[in-house]
């Protein structure tokens, strides 16, 4: 008979090695019976810390969003004459950015599962495409090298968004996720309202500047700007928890990897052992409720393609290329906060669908009163309620995280999955 040490060593190996099947990490022990009041207050430091981290990710999408909008705030200021483009070729160059968001998303998701440091994946694909939209403002007055330059930053730039997005399900617990997801998604409100303030400024008094145009100077600082941001990254991003984190204490550490392992085990079973990236594929396509997911996403992204046109939208309001892009940034700034709020709603009430439902009914209502009036106020406003559909982007992405948050694996391909069928 073994004494009661060692006994109580048994059992602590077998917790330890439960642990690390489920979810791929092993826990210390020493946290199965946490004062409650010092488990709060290590998990305020550790949720405080991590805040900081992943806030930096609204940054990079904030650059994101504005690297992929410059072409639309560009052809107010001779964007398309400079390249020779006529007819619908401004829109071919539009949409062939998403050509790699089609077939990147999925394998680029499936790489980060095995990747020990995502914070150095993510940050060096960012640099790239940051380098390759200054290659675009320097290139010839024709049309094919700017294509193929689109064409490559597409590749890059899909692996930020659904990386980012798993990389947040890593950390957080499903009752938070959705705050979070709310202001990495707000990005796409900051973005346009600060871009929009930023292209006005550059496209307004640097024109000439150095011999070159003004839309040329918006993808050069644009791009140096993401270069920058994007080594900063290396040292800001946080890994998976799986893995060392300096800036963690070892309490926190461990408590974030029991805080993800009680989440799992509070939402049924999880799939203890790690698949392949085709099994997982294939379980996802053979899925009814991913095709759900996915059907409303890409009704959701359909509704907000106006993004890209935006400026081209208030600027038939009959203002000045400058004015049109000042009036760009309300809109955007209002859907941020409504998201925001929305989402800490959705967190606090552990409810989507009406959240989702209302979202909805505003974007409807935006849509409606801007086929049906000519008259310059209300088209105005219509675009604030166009704009909410950020609000909905993410009650969606928060939901995708919830249903498939038993395995790491499956979960990053739902995200890649969904994403390329919605964009």
């Amino acid at each position: 008979m073994s004494s009661p040490s060692e006994s109580s060593s048994l059992l602590h190996v077998e917790v330890g090695e439960s642990i690390q099947s489920a979810y791929g990490t092993s826990l210390d022990s020493s946290n199965d019976d946490l004062d409650p009041v010092y488990r709060k207050v290590v998990e305020r430091n550790l949720l405080r810390k991590l805040d900081f981290r992943t806030a930096y990710l609204v940054l990079i999408y904030i650059l994101n969003q504005m690297d992929r909008n410059n072409a639309a705030a560009a052809r107010l200021r001779g964007f398309e004459e400079d390249l020779g483009m006529k007819g619908t070729q401004f829109n071919t160059l539009i949409s062939i950015l998403y050509i790699g968001y089609l077939f990147t998303q999925i394998p680029s998701n499936l790489i980060l599962t095995h990747m020990v440091k995502p914070s150095l994946y993510l940050s060096s694909c960012m640099s790239l495409w940051g380098l390759l939209t200054t290659l675009i403002g320097i290139s010839t007055k024709l049309l094919l090298p700017s294509t193929c330059l689109t064409l490559l930053v597409g590749f890059l730039e899909a692996t930020f968004y659904p990386g980012a997005f798993y990389l947040l399900s890593r950390w957080y617990k499903r009752e938070e996720l959705g705050y979070r997801i709310a202001f990495f998604t707000a990005a796409i409100g900051f973005s346009n309202a600060f871009g929009s303030l930023l292209a006005s400024g550059i496209l307004a008094t640097m024109e000439g500047f150095l011999g070159y145009a003004a839309w040329r100077w918006l993808f050069f600082l644009e791009g140096y700007l993401t270069v920058f941001v994007g080594i900063c990254g290396i040292f800001i991003l946080p890994d998976f928890p799986s893995g060392p984190a300096r800036w963690l204490t070892s309490a926190e550490l461990s408590l974030a990897r029991r805080r993800m392992e009680e989440d799992l085990r509070g939402h049924g079973p999880a799939e203890p052992k790690s698949s392949s990236g085709f099994s997982d594929l294939l379980s996802i396509i053979t899925d009814w409720s991913v095709w759900l997911i996915a059907i409303a996403c890409t009704c959701c992204y359909a509704s907000l393609s106006f993004n890209l046109f935006f400026p081209t939208l208030v600027a038939t309001m009959g203002y000045s290329p400058t004015i049109s892009l000042l009036l760009c940034a309300p809109p955007w700034l209002v859907s941020a906060v409504t998201a925001i709020i929305v989402a800490r709603h959705s967190d606090a009430t552990r409810e989507r669908f009406g959240h989702a439902v209302f979202a909805l009914s505003m974007l409807i209502t935006g849509y409606i009163l801007a086929m049906s009036t000519m008259n310059i106020t209300v088209r105005y406003f219509s675009l604030f309620l166009m704009a909410q559909s950020q609000v909905l982007i993410a009650i969606l992405l928060t939901w995708i995280s919830n249903t498939f948050s038993h395995s790491n694996s499956k979960r990053a391909v739902a995200i890649g999955f969904i994403n390329s069928i919605a964009m």
